[in-house]
């Protein structure tokens, strides 16, 4: 169990929404409502927010602040797919339903820039991705996929970038080519998620935090809810707690494994330095195994990001830790200031499917994998859509089989961090 705090970590989205920062107060006294979603990040606003617009008397209950962890903290960048990328959906649920969750992750990409417009908030999302090939042998990779994005996805807009060109992009000679999505994007997470809060309250919802849920049981009246120093009762429960599931619900904690991640923000640079390193403004991934990714901010600095951790601990001085993966990326950037770094947990499944689902009005989100702006949208949509009597989406989440982690609580973490360190070394070969 990950220790949960009051305030948000002093992070770059904090310090950016600190006008916009607000309490919830806690949970008191026994309270009845038609569902009870515990967990206030991505995936429990989304889905409280399109019950409360249905209709449904909703309460959100979250154990600390409103997006406290990797909703608040993530690197921002709103890319179309999955951590485990097409190959094992479609091999679950074949090429026909496979398409279909991926129509509604091109739907999630429209949603997201359409989402602060109709409720009045901004989230400072910037349009366009770029997938870059560090390895030569990996550029391949690249043209696969746009190939298969669009005979077989209909994502016919990707556009390949050569060597030559990629200076119009990304100043920096450690790629050898890319690939631009223009419907991917970045944004300030964290704003997203307050506007997200302050949209669901005006839709009638409730939210509590600092309000952990330490029990649950179903019963013949619903499910019953016990905090410190409140209960709920409700007919429906929503479990989107992610990596900080812990104990609440055991069988669903071991189909997870907490990871621990990392990023960095610089100093505010030269606005032209700025511009001169990421001349489109598009957010950056690579195609290693562990990957790089960064971004410009609005205020002209670069956020930087990659680092991961499979035995629960993060670097003890994360600044340290990435300024060389900086400086690989951008030597001009030698000795530039970091203001803000900061860490947290993620919630990794075996074969990095999303592990979303339902049964006797129960339901779960988890398993992004560290890819979750756009998939905890779509996965909210389909147990919104499930909980108000269209179960069709949900179902084809549900024929995605996420296992537990083998080894049990104890050798879970090893046993994969052995795993991931065969991949590292294939990063470097």
């Amino acid at each position: 169990m990950f220790k949960q705090s009051e305030q948000h970590l002093d992070t770059y989205y904090a310090h950016s929404c600190r006008e916009q920062l607000r309490q919830f107060a806690p949970l008191t006294g026994a309270q009845r409502y038609d569902v009870a979603v515990v967990g206030a990040g991505f995936s429990g606003l989304h889905t409280a927010l399109r019950l409360a617009e249905a209709g449904k008397r909703v309460v959100l209950l979250e154990a600390s602040r409103v997006a406290w962890a990797a909703s608040g903290r993530n690197g921002g960048q709103a890319i179309l797919g999955w951590s485990c990328d097409m190959p094992p959906l479609e091999k679950s649920l074949g090429l026909e339903r496979a398409r279909r969750l991926w129509d509604g992750m091109r739907w999630a990409a429209d949603e997201i820039r359409a989402l602060p417009q109709r409720h009045g908030f901004d989230c400072d999302y910037r349009a366009g991705h770029l997938w870059t090939s560090v390895m030569p042998r990996r550029v391949a990779l690249l043209h696969e996929w746009q190939e298969h994005a669009a005979h077989k996805w209909g994502h016919d807009q990707l556009q390949f970038i050569p060597r030559d060109q990629l200076g119009d992009w990304v100043a920096s000679e450690r790629y050898q080519a890319g690939l631009f999505d223009p419907l991917g994007g970045h944004l300030n997470p964290l704003k997203l998620a307050l506007g997200l809060a302050a949209a669901f309250e005006r839709a009638g919802g409730v939210i509590h935090e600092q309000s952990r849920v330490l029990s649950y049981h179903r019963g013949s009246d619903g499910y019953h809810l016990t905090c410190a120093s409140g209960s709920v009762q409700s007919e429906v429960l929503v479990l989107a707690c992610n990596a900080y599931i812990d104990k609440l619900d055991p069988q669903l904690a071991k189909r997870i494994l907490p990871v621990g991640n990392y990023q960095v923000a610089t100093a505010p640079l030269d606005p032209a330095l700025a511009e001169s390193l990421l001349p489109r403004n598009s957010c950056v991934t690579d195609n290693q195994f562990v990957l790089d990714y960064f971004r410009r901010t609005p205020d002209n600095r670069l956020l930087f990001g990659g680092g991961c951790t499979y035995l629960g601990g993060l670097p003890k001085d994360i600044a340290a830790a990435t300024r060389p993966f900086i400086e690989r990326v951008f030597p001009q950037l030698t000795g530039v200031p970091i203001e803000f770094s900061w860490g947290g947990h993620l919630d990794i499944s075996m074969h990095r499917t999303p592990d979303i689902g339902g049964e006797d009005n129960r339901y779960w989100l988890q398993g992004y994998s560290g890819h979750g702006v756009l998939p905890t949208l779509a996965g909210a949509r389909a147990v919104a859509d499930a909980i108000l009597g269209n179960g069709d989406e949900l179902a084809l989440y549900q024929g995605l089989r996420n296992p537990q982690f083998p080894g049990g609580e104890l050798l879970a973490a090893p046993l994969e961090a052995v795993g991931k360190a065969w991949y590292r070394l294939r990063d470097f070969i």
